[in-house]
């Protein structure tokens, strides 16, 4: 507990009952606390997979990009390899969007949303009514703004209670892919 693995990933610093090498992270958080693990994958499938003008690729993308902005390997690598299936520019598009969203291709509309999640994953007491006229100025809806701030709200959380209950292990260098899905 807290302590290495051996090959210098940081393991909960409490008794989860699991093999954290397989079970890295919020995986074996939620496995530790079934009753709790419940509702917030309800909460994740509704953000994620509910009814939304966004697609599932765009709001997977803000998820991998507010778990990468929290430092949070494990969340971003599966959120990106979701999103890369799910976008039509894929894989390539997510790692450009995770690299500089200043220059990635995407809609200004997008990049008005993920400049708004990084705010509220900041300090969303730092949201400000100019960033959300930015996103409305390039075609967001009060819903599609709401929902953001949920999404980033949701993930900036679930990052501090995996990096803060359960580091995840470091990943390897390289990209996750993840079977193409309908969005």
């Amino acid at each position: 507990m807290g302590a290495a693995n051996g090959k210098g990933d940081r393991m909960a610093h409490i008794d989860l009952g699991v093999d954290e090498r397989r079970e890295p992270g919020i995986v074996g958080l939620l496995r530790y606390r079934p009753e709790t693990a419940g509702p917030l994958m309800d909460l994740a499938e509704v953000l994620l997979r509910g009814p939304s003008s966004l697609t599932r690729g765009e709001r997977e993308l803000i998820a991998a990009y507010v778990s990468g902005r929290n430092g949070c390997d494990f969340c971003r690598a599966s959120h990106s390899a979701t999103a890369g299936a799910q976008l039509d520019d894929g894989p390539d598009l997510v790692d450009r969007v995770l690299a500089d969203l200043s220059t990635a291709p995407v809609p200004e509309k997008l990049r008005a949303l993920l400049r708004l999640a990084d705010t509220v994953r900041e300090d969303g007491r730092a949201v400000t009514g100019e960033l959300v006229d930015a996103a409305r100025a390039h075609g967001a809806t009060d819903r599609e703004i709401h929902d953001v701030v949920l999404i980033a709200a949701a993930f900036a959380c679930t990052t501090g209670t995996s990096t803060g209950s359960a580091p995840p292990p470091r990943t390897t260098p390289g990209r996750t892919r993840c079977p193409r899905s309908g969005s």
